[in-house]
């Protein structure tokens, strides 16, 4: 068998036994996306054996055979570009000879070039590779006695077969095209030649799918996780609990992370906790543990240990990987907290729970009777709730083993606040127990509340509602009231409660906010619905805690002693006032006092007083009327509007505020007696003088069409307007 047919048969063999002994696993078998990036590897080296095939331009047959090594280095940033390094030996041998013919002769070359290279299965790729170089001839034979040597260029292209039993080894296929050219005079053996053969190369490197890589790529640096708090439930949803770092121990980069959180027995869910493009090779970053856990940390007693299950998920080297790493931390339950934010008061006001609100309504229903239409709501309700709490027995008792004083001063102590639902059980509670009871029965009626915090303690405020200009419809001592946003807020020292008068209780409240006036840095004021913002209240199943509330003539009668109690001091001072200056309109306003606080009798006197002083005065005239109004006599209190409105017309003021406000209540009164077509025809009187100022009463102007409008004119019946000067 001739040379060139012994060459054709070993390259046909070589590729066929090659390609009918491998199997190639499916594609992405590994997890990996990118499979070039994931079995990426620094540098090879290898050594091959081609046969070579002359195709034009040689003057005889050979057989051509190479030996070689090559160094393949790929990018890093792109790794099926790989740059080349080849050299080695080819054997020139004239067919049948042994080495001793003419042109017999062996050329060293050495060449770079870059290949392009692509991993289908974890076992097989396929590349293309070109190269160019130089070449050194020598023919031992040509000239007797001396070798003669020529320089040559070469140029390579080659497809490359991969097959990869393992990640360190590659055994290559390789079938290519050689042109080569000498820069010399022995041009007998320029031109293309035909070469197939093979290689095995060592790939630098760890294999990612063997055992020792799958270490992984970040190493999770904490520290002792501080304790997760069960009231700051929903809080932990949205801010973090703690704080991790994450280190990438590997010198590349990895990148897609996601990272959660999940804690077995009191999460639904895992919690996503961040979402990061890269963590750069030897860097790290911190990240704020998030979670958010369900209701079964309120069902926890004391310090309950957990661990809990960060997971991180993250691509590195092109395929996708996951890390959990276990937590350690304790779930302190629902009572428990640290006031390094005294906003965190707020996630122990509970207006929701079904507990209260069931007290806050007996409360309420019980002294329905007691409530009087003119005297501003939310200060006649929060009397109420706090004799009902006297009055059941409850008191203020320090924490003996963490005061308010002490945790105050210290923001990372431990301190426990009881939910309004357990102090009121027990019947006793600190600063802190007590103002969040307090504050939550306020809020489940609907009235707005804050608390204030001054050195060593904390204490409730409630919104009337009213201007700060109104502040007498209250009391007449300004400082009683704390303005915010132009609204009067009432402080109330609550821990007196079983032990002093609401009024006392307003007093020292009032009090202990102006003692820090001059240096505002040691008081602080929190609205209840700011600090919820952020710190949201417990959620609580509904019950009935059972509590024997006491019967309804001891509660009516412990109430109206307190209230006698605060409007004798509401008034005292002010009828001193009115009776000193003798003036028609102090008259007009001791009477208007009066009969905020029920007082009707010392109402009309005080009117009169006016009207003797001048019988001109309108804004006695109405009140007059008024008085008859609160007493549903509508008819007299009609006659007595209809005569004002005479007297202001004589004056030239029927178009005058204080017109437009007789004609609404004649309205009022025409709709209290059921005579719609005289409400309306009234309030059209007032509503020509100025709509805008009347909107609120509109009502008036339908009345009777309907069942809704006819239920808010009922629950309108009661603001009949005083003229405290005409």
């Amino acid at each position: 068998m001739n040379g060139p047919a012994r060459n054709r048969i070993l390259r046909s063999s070589l590729l066929c036994a090659a390609l009918a002994c491998t199997t190639f696993p499916a594609v992405g078998q590994t997890g990996a996306d990118n499979l070039d990036e994931y079995y990426r590897f620094p540098f090879s080296v290898g050594a091959g054996y081609r046969s070579l095939q002359g195709l034009s331009g040689f003057a005889s047959v050979f057989t051509i055979s190479e030996v070689g090594a090559e160094l393949r280095a790929p990018l890093p940033f792109a790794p099926t570009l790989q740059p080349l390094l080849a050299a080695g030996t080819v054997s020139w041998l004239e067919a049948g000879s042994t080495g001793t013919g003419q042109f017999d002769h062996n050329e060293w070359f050495a060449s770079l070039g870059l290949a392009f290279s692509t991993r289908f299965t974890r076992n097989f790729e396929l590349g293309v590779e070109g190269s160019g170089g130089l070449t050194q001839a020598y023919y031992q034979n040509l000239s007797p006695g001396s070798a003669v040597g020529d320089l040559g260029v070469i140029a390579d292209a080659a497809i490359r077969i991969g097959l990869i039993p393992s990640y360190n080894v590659s055994v290559d296929v390789r079938p290519g095209m050689r042109w080569a050219r000498t820069l010399g005079t022995l041009d007998e053996f320029d031109g293309l030649s035909f070469g197939l053969g093979f290689s095995i190369s060592y790939r630098f490197g760890q294999d990612p799918d063997s055992a020792t890589a799958l270490i992984r790529a970040l190493k999770l640096s904490t520290g002792k996780l501080p304790p997760v708090f069960s009231a700051m439930q929903s809080y932990y949803s949205t801010k973090p609990f703690a704080t991790i770092m994450l280190s990438n121990e590997e010198k590349s980069d990895i990148s897609d992370i996601e990272i959660s959180f999940f804690q077995p027995g009191y999460m639904d869910a895992p919690t996503p906790v961040a979402t990061l493009d890269s963590i750069p090779a030897k860097g790290s970053v911190n990240v704020g543990l998030l979670a958010a856990f369900n209701q079964e940390v309120f069902r926890t007693e004391g310090a309950t240990p957990l661990a809990g299950e960060l997971t991180v998920r993250y691509r590195y080297r092109g395929r996708p990987v996951e890390q959990r790493f276990p937590l350690s931390y304790d779930l302190l339950d629902r009572t428990a907290i640290v006031w390094d934010d005294d906003r965190k008061v707020g996630a122990f006001i509970t207006p929701a729970d079904s507990a209260l609100r069931n007290y806050a309504s007996y409360i309420r229903q019980n002294l329905s009777a007691e409530i009087l239409p003119q005297l501003n709501g939310p200060l006649q309700t929060a009397a109420q709730i706090y004799t009902a709490l006297g009055s059941l027995g409850l008191i203020y008792q320090a924490d003996p083993s963490s005061p308010f004083v002490t945790v105050q001063a210290d923001t990372l102590a431990l301190d426990s606040v009881s939910l309004g639902r357990s102090t009121l059980v027990r019947g006793t509670g600190d600063c802190d127990d007590l103002t969040v009871l307090y504050a939550s029965l306020l809020e489940s009626v609907g009235i707005e509340t804050g608390f204030i915090t001054v050195p060593g303690h904390i204490y409730p405020a409630f919104n009337t509602k009213l201007a700060a200009r109104d502040y007498r419809d209250l009391y007449p001592d300004r400082s009683m009231t704390v303005v915010l946003n132009d609204e009067l807020w009432i402080p109330i020292e609550i821990t007196m409660v079983g032990r002093q008068t609401f009024l006392e209780a307003w007093r020292k409240g009032a009090e202990l906010w102006r003692l820090y006036e001059t240096d505002a840095t040691k008081r602080a004021f929190n609205r209840t619905a700011d600090a919820q913002a952020t710190y949201r209240p417990v959620a609580l199943r509904e019950s009935d805690l059972g509590l024997q509330y006491g019967s309804k003539g001891d509660l009516t009668a412990v109430y109206r002693r307190e209230f006698t109690t605060l409007s004798d001091s509401a008034l005292s001072d002010l009828a001193a006032a009115t009776a000193k200056s003798g003036d028609k309109k102090d008259w007009n306003n001791l009477g208007m006092a009066y009969a905020r606080y029920g007082r009707l009798k010392d109402a009309e006197t005080s009117f009169q007083r006016a009207l003797r002083i001048d019988p001109a005065f309108t804004s006695s005239q109405v009140n007059l009327g008024n008085l008859a109004y609160m007493q549903k006599n509508y008819r007299k209190a009609i006659n007595a509007y209809q005569a004002a409105t005479k007297t202001l017309e004589s004056q030239g003021k029927g178009s005058s505020l204080s017109a437009q406000m007789v004609f609404v209540n004649i309205s009022m009164a025409y709709n209290a007696l059921s005579d719609f077509n005289g409400a309306r025809g009234a309030y059209e009187k007032a509503a020509s003088i100025n709509p805008e100022r009347v909107r609120d009463f509109s009502y008036l102007a339908s009345v009777g069409a309907s069942t809704s409008e006819s239920g808010r004119a009922a629950e309108q019946s009661d603001r009949i307007l005083f003229l405290s000067d005409e």
